[in-house]
C-alpha cells in the first residue's frame, strides 16, 4: 500500500474509534441521568434533569419525567421537569403531525 492510502485508513479508523467511544459515554451518561433522577440528593437530580434536557424525547421520557413530577418535593425541580416535558411533548407532537402528512 502506498503511505498516503495508509495515513487514510489509519485516520478513517480512529475517527469510527472515537465515534463509537463518544455513542458509549454519551449512553452511560443518559442510564446515570435516568437513575439519579430519584436520587436522595437535590444535586443528583438536578444534574439528571440537566442530562435529560439533550436527550431526544420519547414517550418512556415522557413517562418518567410524569413520574418525577409527582414524586418531587422540591419546586425548583418540579418546574424544570414540566419546562423539559412540554419541550419533549411538544417534540413528540411535531414527529406525529409530520408522519401523519407522509
Amino acid at each position: 500500500m502506498k503511505r498516503n492510502t495508509k495515513i487514510v485508513l489509519i485516520g478513517a479508523l480512529a475517527a469510527v474509534a472515537t465515534g463509537v467511544a463518544v455513542t458509549l459515554v454519551v449512553r452511560d451518561q443518559l442510564s446515570r441521568a435516568r437513575r439519579d433522577l430519584f436520587s436522595p440528593h437535590a444535586l443528583r437530580r438536578l444534574a439528571a434533569l440537566s442530562h435529560l434536557t439533550r436527550a431526544t424525547a420519547s414517550v418512556d421520557l415522557i413517562n418518567l419525567l410524569r413520574d418525577f413530577i409527582a414524586w418531587e418535593p422540591r419546586p425548583l425541580l418540579r418546574n424544570r421537569a414540566r419546562q423539559i416535558l412540554e419541550r419533549m411533548q411538544d417534540e413528540v407532537r411535531q414527529t406525529e403531525s409530520m408522519v401523519r402528512a407522509v
